[in-house]
């Protein structure tokens, strides 16, 4: 069983147990829920904004603890100055030390979109992002299947977020393309064994229909490798751990941003 696997599975059992605890009519009776979400795209096409999707990442299965010290008010800030077009948030607990409160927390001191990242494999969660104040779900197709890719997509569009679709080969790109996502993001890192190259982003995106915002995520230490992309097409660029690996995140996104 793979580590993805095992996240799955736990996921399942998350998903379960939170149904039991917040009903739907709840999470609609959250304050955020009638907002209107940020627009992923304008943000990420904004002239005056880097295009980077700056993430909130306390630990990983594969890394263990990058950064517990830090507030994700004061990173999320940081990184929302310095010119992120959005920012990542991680919900899940259990393999990534996040909450859903993080992303509350990051809504309510910031004015860009908010990406709830997360292994999303049911509709409740999808009304979960948007009672926490997220403008942007993250779908998986790795652990999705067509169907349900379309079904949550939808589900996330009737409510007026905004939909990341994240592949990692060219089976899963054609299998997963849906008229209700917003952008596809490659991964570069395998997620069977948290290996990551950047190649995987150049081999694929000319697979990526034009309609689609073209996002490439994690394995993105230096500018260079975000002018390169930039030229493959690409106007998103997912980063995590190379500014959370710092004690003052922000401090590094903001020398990063001078680079480009």
């Amino acid at each position: 069983m793979t580590i993805l696997d095992k996240i799955v599975e736990q996921k399942k059992k998350e998903v379960a147990a939170a149904k039991q605890l917040v009903s739907i009519a709840e999470l609609e009776a959250s304050p955020y829920f009638d907002r209107t979400p940020h627009s992923f795209k304008d943000f990420l096409l904004a002239p005056d904004r880097t295009g980077i999707i700056a993430e909130f990442k306390r630990r990983s299965p594969s890394k263990g603890i990058i950064n517990d010290k830090v507030l994700v008010e004061d990173v999320t800030q940081a990184y929302a100055t310095a010119g992120a077009s959005a920012l990542s948030v991680l919900t899940d607990e259990q393999f990534f030390g996040g909450a859903q409160k993080d992303v509350t927390a990051a809504r309510k001191v910031n004015n860009i979109p908010i990406l709830r990242k997360d292994f999303m494999i049911d509709e409740y969660q999808v009304l979960e992002a948007k009672a926490i104040g997220a403008d942007v779900i993250l779908l998986i197709a790795a652990i999705l299947t067509p169907a349900e890719i379309k079904h949550l997509a939808a589900a996330a569009k009737s409510h007026g977020l905004s939909v990341l679709l994240e592949v990692h080969n060219l089976e899963e790109l054609e299998r997963s393309i849906d008229s209700n996502l917003d952008a596809i993001g490659v991964n570069n890192r395998n997620l069977a064994d948290f290996t990551v190259s950047v190649e995987n982003s150049f081999k694929l995106a000319e697979h990526i229909p034009d309609e689609f915002i073209k996002i490439s995520e994690s394995a993105i230490s230096n500018t260079k490798v975000i002018k390169e992309l930039k030229e493959a097409g690409f106007r998103g660029f997912l980063i995590g751990e190379n500014f959370m690996r710092q004690a003052d995140p922000g401090a590094a996104i903001r020398e990063f941003v001078k680079g480009l």
